[in-house]
């Protein structure tokens, strides 16, 4: 039997950034932010682990325009604000947000290997502090060791904890790192 269709009501609300909201295991799990002096929790999904980039380096007190869809009380007990389930970033200080794009490439050495979360290497962070995410079958085909020097070129995004960027590797000194991609 079908299900009667459900309708989600996106919200957009402004207010000014306040910070990070951690998980316990030190993950970006949220953000609140100040709407006219009541605090307003936005939460990223479970696996969604670039939300958080869309944040990296915005200080307290800018101004956002951000869309969710209110959360259901939780079975855990009365939450002490409003809570939105996280859509997008629509605008920071008036302005569409603009993700950060190195399409001319980075240079850097190799420090040290990066692994997905089954332990294969995925990647490699550089003395730079930016991640370069090869995939495993990437990795493992351009056989990059700690020590190589490397200029990766594809699309980043800062990196949701510290400087840096997190850079989806198109090519890595001129190979592709996938095969038959130019």
């Amino acid at each position: 039997m079908p299900h009667p269709q459900e309708t989600l009501d996106v919200w957009s609300v402004e207010g000014r950034f306040q910070h990070l909201v951690y998980s316990p295991q030190g993950g970006i799990e949220g953000v609140l932010i100040d709407t006219d002096g009541v605090p307003t929790q936005f939460v990223f999904g479970r696996h969604d682990e670039g939300a958080a980039s869309a944040f990296a380096g915005l200080q307290p007190g800018q101004a956002l325009v951000i869309e969710g869809i209110e959360e259901e009380p939780s079975h855990k007990g009365e939450a002490s604000h409003t809570v939105y389930r996280f859509e997008r970033l629509a605008s920071v200080d008036g302005h569409a947000p603009t993700p950060a794009r190195i399409d001319e490439g980075i240079e850097g050495t190799v420090l040290r290997l990066n692994y997905a979360r089954h332990g294969e290497a995925n990647g490699v962070v550089l003395d730079t502090g930016d991640f370069v995410h090869t995939r495993p079958e990437g990795f493992a085909r351009l056989g990059l060791t700690i020590g190589d020097k490397v200029r990766v070129e594809g699309p980043a995004r800062p990196l949701a904890v510290g400087k840096g960027c997190v850079v989806e590797a198109v090519r890595i000194n001129g190979q592709p790192c996938v095969p038959g991609k130019k």
